[in-house]
């Protein structure tokens, strides 16, 4: 074997719940302001998805037990939630990063500049949907729950980038990388507890707008 062979099979595999994001340049200095009203209609559509999403994750449950299958159908809509609420929330409070109005689809939009999917298991354990979701992520739910939450630490993260945007017309590039990396970590331990892959989150603040790739 050579030192070529070592060092590549050594580098870490894409994880398969990929999130990506591309800051807009020319960003408003104000919209940020009113854009939890402009995305209001969305937050409502949310609530009534959230609601399926937990209904079909039960349903899922049930179904990996007996077959250690997660339905293709079922797990296209909860990708697609989980899509969907990434959209908006670079829109609106957890990135700031684009004014573009996200699209009402559970589908990909690859034109966006926010995207997220998971690869499709052709096969699930049926032990670990009995654990993962609670139990083995328990690490994964300490580490997020520093500083009072990732949630409010991204919060904090776009307020400032948004207090940056009104006065000086530039979203920080250092806080940008930081948010998008927190926002794929927290949506990477979403993908594994909502039973979408058995492949366990990487202890790993990946920054920046794209996946990390093997480098040879």
């Amino acid at each position: 074997m050579t030192t070529e062979t070592l060092r590549t099979e050594t580098l870490p595999a894409p994880y398969p719940a990929s999130l990506t994001a591309r800051l807009d340049p020319g960003l408003s200095r104000w919209l940020w302001l009113v854009k939890w009203l402009l995305a209001l209609p969305h937050f409502v559509v949310l609530a009534v998805l959230w609601v399926g999403y937990v209904v079909v994750s039960v349903v899922a449950f049930f179904a990996i037990l007996v077959t250690g299958r997660y339905p293709r159908p079922l797990f296209d809509f909860a990708v697609g939630v989980l899509r969907w609420d990434w959209r908006v929330a670079y829109y609106a409070y957890a990135a700031l990063g684009t004014d573009r109005y996200p699209p009402f689809t559970l589908a990909d939009a690859p034109d966006y500049p926010a995207r997220w999917d998971v690869t499709y298991p052709e096969q699930l354990s049926r032990g670990l949907v009995l654990v993962k979701w609670w139990l083995l992520a328990i690490p994964h739910f300490l580490v997020l729950g520093v500083a009072g939450g990732i949630r409010a630490l991204i919060g904090l993260l776009t307020f400032f980038a948004g207090i940056s945007l009104l006065f000086t017309g530039h979203y920080p590039g250092g806080i940008w990388d930081l948010v998008v990396g927190l926002n794929r970590w927290a949506l990477r331990v979403s993908a594994y507890i909502s039973l979408l892959t058995d492949e366990y989150p990487p202890f790993r603040l990946d920054q920046g707008g794209a996946e990390p790739v093997p480098q040879s």
